[in-house]
């Protein structure tokens, strides 16, 4: 999530980031090094105690994609709040999306001129039907895929060092600038199976962790 952040979605204090899945593993972690980085962290996610649990990791707003037009209420929330964000108007500077397909349009809809999108899961689907291109390109907006599996060892390593480097330290901070872990539930190995059930309601806020036996 650092090289996401930083190196591929190129964050800046003040920019807001919507993070997609606001309450998984990624996300919260998303929610605080997008804090971090003085980034206002907004967050989608199905329920009201997720998009509370979010607000006490620091997300500035969140919807409930459940209830609501998320791109609609970003749109309306970033117009509201134009002094404390880089843009002229409405819409996110920087998307972090593991939905894909079916957001497309609502990512579009709610992205910034200039914006950064980066996809990086397609839980959503892979296709698309519609003008994509032609409503991206009007925002000149940047769609940037990536994959951390498909990736190179030295890349891998290059993901360790630095986050060992910039971010392990902030676990042991205290303050603004703490990191902490987020954590749903543990499950030993023989519950394996318990474990994918309850990671398939999608009710898990953080990370699902299976316990090795001793």
């Amino acid at each position: 999530m650092v090289p996401v952040l930083s190196v591929i979605g190129n964050v800046q204090a003040g920019d807001s980031v919507l993070i997609h899945a606001g309450l998984s593993g990624v996300g919260t972690a998303a929610i605080q090094l997008a804090r971090m980085a003085g980034a206002i962290p907004l967050v989608t996610a199905g329920s009201q105690h997720k998009l509370q649990m979010a607000e006490k990791l620091g997300a500035v707003a969140g919807f409930n994609y459940k209830e609501e037009d998320f791109s609609e209420a970003a749109l309306k929330f970033t117009k509201a709040s134009q002094n404390l964000f880089h843009v002229e108007g409405a819409g996110v500077n920087l998307i972090l999306d593991c939905i894909g397909g079916s957001y497309w349009e609502k990512n579009v809809n709610c992205l910034a001129l200039d914006g950064r999108w980066i996809l990086y899961g397609l839980m959503g689907g892979a296709d698309i039907s519609g003008p994509l291109f032609s409503k991206l390109l009007f925002k000149r907006g940047s769609l940037i895929t990536s994959l951390l599996r498909s990736r190179d060892q030295k890349y891998k390593q290059m993901l360790v060092k630095a986050f060992t480097e910039q971010i392990l330290p902030h676990f042991s901070m205290k303050g603004p600038q703490r990191l902490l872990p987020v954590l749903d539930r543990i499950y030993l190995m023989n519950k394996i199976q318990e474990a994918h059930e309850y990671m398939e309601t999608n009710r898990n806020v953080g990370k699902i962790v299976l316990e090795m036996p001793q």
